[in-house]
C-alpha cells in the first residue's frame, strides 16, 4: 500500500511517502509561518524522489489538528485536493498523536503539549503503550495534572508544563512528523471499509476572531 501523509497543523511542514510499511521519501521543515506555499512542492519533491506517480497512490493521510487555524486548513484543504483528484481516501491523524508516536516512551507514559499561545496548551496523555488517557483537551498549563509514575513531555508546549518532579523528561524539540502520520494512517485504513467523508479539523475553541464593532 501506498501512502502519502502531510503535516502542516503546528510549527513545522513535513509529507513523507509509505510504501508497504516503510517510508521511502519524506521532507520536513520547521516553520511557523508559509506552509501554503511549502506543502505542494514539498509534496512534488518527496514524489519524485520516490519515483511513485499520484496515480499509485492509495490513501492520503494528514493531521487534522488541534493547531494552528491557517496551518490545518492548508494541510486539509491540500489532502481534500490531492484525494478528490485521484479518487482516494482520506485518513486523519490528531496532531497530538502524531507527537506521542513520535516519542520513544521507555516505559514512561508521555504528554503530548502543543503550545496554543492566549496563555493556553493543546495536550493529551497516553500511557505507556501510547494508549489514549483521555482526548485531547485545551487549558492554561497550570491546570494539566501529569500521570503518575515516570513521564515524558513531548511538543513545543512542553515546558510550560516543566516539573520538579525527578520522573518527569521533557522533550521540547520535538514537532508532528507526516512520516509518523504515514504508519498510523497505514495502520488504521480498512480497504474493505474505507471512510465515506474526509475528516473535518479538531477545533477544540473558537479562532478568536471578533467582527468589528458597529458604529
Amino acid at each position: 500500500m501506498k501512502v502519502l501523509a502531510l503535516d502542516t497543523a503546528a510549527a513545522a511542514c513535513s509529507a513523507a511517502l509509505l510504501v508497504d510499511g516503510a517510508i521511502i521519501a519524506s521532507a520536513h521543515v520547521a516553520m511557523m509561518r508559509g506552509h501554503a506555499e511549502a506543502l505542494l512542492p514539498m509534496v512534488d519533491a518527496v514524489m519524485a524522489e520516490a519515483g511513485v506517480a499520484y496515480g499509485a497512490l492509495d490513501l492520503i493521510a494528514t493531521t487534522v489538528g488541534p493547531g494552528a487555524f491557517t496551518g490545518l486548513r492548508v494541510g486539509l484543504a491540500a489532502a481534500r485536493g490531492l484525494a478528490l483528484a485521484g479518487g482516494l481516501p482520506i485518513i486523519g491523524v490528531t496532531t497530538l498523536e502524531a507527537l506521542a508516536h513520535a516519542s520513544v516512551p521507555d516505559g514512561r507514559s508521555v504528554v503530548a503539549v502543543i503550545n496554543a499561545r492566549r496563555d493556553e496548551v493543546y495536550y493529551q496523555l497516553f500511557d505507556p503503550a501510547l494508549a489514549p488517557l483521555g482526548p485531547p483537551q485545551v487549558g492554561p498549563a497550570e491546570t494539566v495534572a501529569l500521570p503518575e509514575g515516570p513521564v515524558l513531555l513531548v511538543g513545543d508546549g512542553a515546558e510550560r508544563l516543566a516539573s520538579d518532579r525527578r520522573d518527569v523528561e521533557i522533550n521540547p524539540g520535538l514537532l508532528p512528523d507526516a512520516a509518523v502520520v504515514a504508519v498510523l494512517a497505514a495502520e488504521r485504513f480498512d480497504p474493505a471499509a474505507p471512510p465515506e467523508r474526509p475528516p473535518e479539523p479538531l477545533y477544540l475553541r473558537g479562532s478568536g476572531a471578533r467582527l468589528p464593532a458597529a458604529r
